[in-house]
């Protein structure tokens, strides 16, 4: 795999993992409601469930979906399932006075949020798709272990800085300041975004 090949796959995760998608609205949750350091594990979460969908795509998972399709829709069907049950949380607490949610929250333990970030990313089907369609068609026949290896080391540091810097940006006090006057109508903001992603993927 060239030199030129490589930066092209990297960049090409790059810009999936900045699109906008379950993994950044979480991001920015998280960051706000629950500081940066829960971010950051959650980012950390996020970035590991990406390069778990990329070794599965560069061990085979597109013929695995071409073989039995089925699967795939169930991937789907849960995913966008499980987005929706998590939008639904946030509408439903919308209106809880802030009072009764200190700010910043309770962070959860760092596994806690690792977890979060692990499970968005299983949740959510599209990088399943990205990695099995795109991503492993950029990667030539005979690329040596040492290089996909590589490969997988810059979508983690991607996936992870990127995410990250979100729940950095949302966790500033500014930031907070806004949340505090405005949460009933940023919490349905972010639920209504998780909802519509998770309509958008069950219907796609």
């Amino acid at each position: 795999m060239s030199l030129a090949a490589f930066i092209a796959a990297v960049l090409l995760c790059l810009m999936a993992a900045i699109s906008p998608g379950p993994a950044v609205v979480m991001a920015a949750r998280i960051g706000l409601t629950e500081g940066w350091r829960s971010g950051v594990a959650l980012a950390i979460g996020i970035g590991a469930g990406a390069v778990t969908w990329a070794g599965a795509a560069l061990f085979g998972l597109a013929l695995l979906f071409d073989y039995a399709p089925i699967l795939l829709t169930v991937l789907k069907i849960g995913g966008a399932t499980l987005l929706i049950w998590m939008a639904y949380k946030m509408w439903r607490d919308a209106d809880t006075p802030i009072a009764e949610v200190a700010l910043p929250a309770t962070p959860r333990t760092p596994f806690g949020a690792f977890r979060l970030g692990l499970v968005t990313q299983f949740a959510n089907p599209k990088p399943a798709v990205f990695f099995g369609a795109v991503f492993v068609g950029t990667v030539p026949t005979g690329t040596s272990g040492t290089v996909m290896a590589a490969l997988l080391i810059c979508i983690f540091l991607g996936e992870t800085l990127w995410n990250a810097l979100v729940a950095r940006l949302f966790s500033l006090e500014k930031t907070r300041l806004v949340y505090i006057n405005m949460k009933h109508l940023i919490d349905r903001t972010f639920g209504g975004l998780l909802a519509l992603l998770g309509i958008k993927i069950a219907a796609t």
